[in-house]
């Protein structure tokens, strides 16, 4: 059993009679009144995204999780498979335990959550950030850096990610995985 002073993101705790992951938390000590832990929780089975809030010292049960790095291999359409580095063996997954699919290209190595008591895994976390090639967007316009407009460009693996006016098809950006976000253009 752990309390409230363990939480942090990406621990896995049983609440509800389901599994959730925490994906965001804040502690929270008002001047008046006790403190509380304010959270967001993601359930691993379904991908519902719920706020909750944990007076200060209450019990939580955390699920025991290890974890493996492996490489994603593609998507059929319903299920996206992987297989683990070590042992070749494969697994595949539903869309909702993904945090971000559109943002993984074949290839890409990412860490699975597996549930040490039953071996099912919980989710996926994917590297902080992408570099993924602009396949479509309008054209840019050379020295267009001094506003903040954004434009929509859809990247290599069909997802679509706002980026700055001066970005053209062909280049290559990195991009925040978690929110989905442009962070800079690379240059080769």
């Amino acid at each position: 059993m752990a309390t409230t002073s363990d939480i942090r993101n990406g621990l896995c705790i049983r609440y509800n009679n389901d599994i959730y992951k925490i994906t965001e938390f804040l502690h929270v000590k008002p001047g008046k009144g006790p403190a509380f832990v304010r959270t967001k929780l993601k359930s691993v089975t379904n991908g519902k995204v719920i706020d909750n809030t944990f007076p200060a010292g209450r019990k939580i049960e955390d699920v025991r999780v290890e974890t493996h790095k492996f490489q994603y291999l593609y998507n059929d359409g319903e299920f996206y498979h992987f297989m683990n580095e070590q042992d070749y063996s494969q697994i595949r997954l539903l869309e909702a335990a993904l945090d971000n699919p559109g943002l993984m290209k074949e290839g890409e190595i990412v860490t699975i959550i597996i549930n040490s008591e039953d071996n099912m895994p919980l989710s996926v976390d994917l590297p902080a950030s992408v570099i993924l090639e602009v396949t479509h967007t309008e054209p840019g316009v050379k020295g267009n850096t001094a506003t903040n407009a954004t434009k929509p460009a859809t990247v290599e693996t069909g997802a679509t990610v706002n980026v700055p006016l001066f970005i053209n098809e062909g280049d290559k950006i990195k991009v925040e995985t978690t929110k989905g976000t442009y962070q800079e253009r690379i240059k080769e």
